[in-house]
């Protein structure tokens, strides 16, 4: 069904260039780009997220949901900005999220895009693309990697490559 409709799309000049967007040349949607090239962005107002980034460090922000409870916390919380809770993402689990959002582009990123948003080197993910590549699900050109077709069908289960290894079971 989703290739009959990614056929249909095409035939009538839309173009797929997002996992799940379609448009015509030159009128794409801008509004999500951020979020999928893993760039930071600040969550501002009650249920808002956002992701900060460090030179060794990414903080994934939530605020209070209710705005009555935001109010409250941004007008007399002790850190005065509302935030319910935040997290910083582990290094072993950047290259996962930087792929989770950035392979959804039909364009893919840069190497150097990787390295700049995670602060980790390429290697840290070169061996994870290289099973990616042989299995048909990216593809890779002058530093430059996209999701092929089958990629962008399979798209989970291209994520899923840079989760990272289960710890093992140390009798906690």
């Amino acid at each position: 069904m989703l290739d009959l409709v990614t056929g249909r799309l095409a035939e009538a000049g839309l173009e797929r260039y997002e996992v799940s967007a379609f448009a015509r040349a030159g009128h794409r949607c801008r509004h999500n780009l951020n979020y999928w090239q893993f760039g930071d962005y600040l969550g501002i107002g009650a249920g808002a997220h956002g992701k900060l980034s460090f030179p060794h460090r990414v903080v994934r922000q939530v605020r209070w949901r209710e705005p009555a409870r935001y109010m409250q916390e941004v007008l007399f919380g002790s850190a005065g900005r509302g935030i319910s809770n935040q997290h910083e993402v582990g290094r072993r689990d950047l290259p996962f999220e930087f792929m989770m959002n950035q392979l959804r582009l039909a364009e893919g990123f840069e190497a150097a895009r990787f390295v700049e948003r995670t602060g980790l080197p390429w290697s840290a993910v070169e061996a994870a693309l290289a099973r990616a590549q042989a299995r048909g699900l990216v593809e890779r050109s002058g530093g430059l990697v996209r999701p092929t077709p089958r990629g962008f069908d399979f798209l989970s289960d291209l994520q899923a490559m840079f989760l990272p290894p289960a710890r093992a079971q140390s009798g906690r």
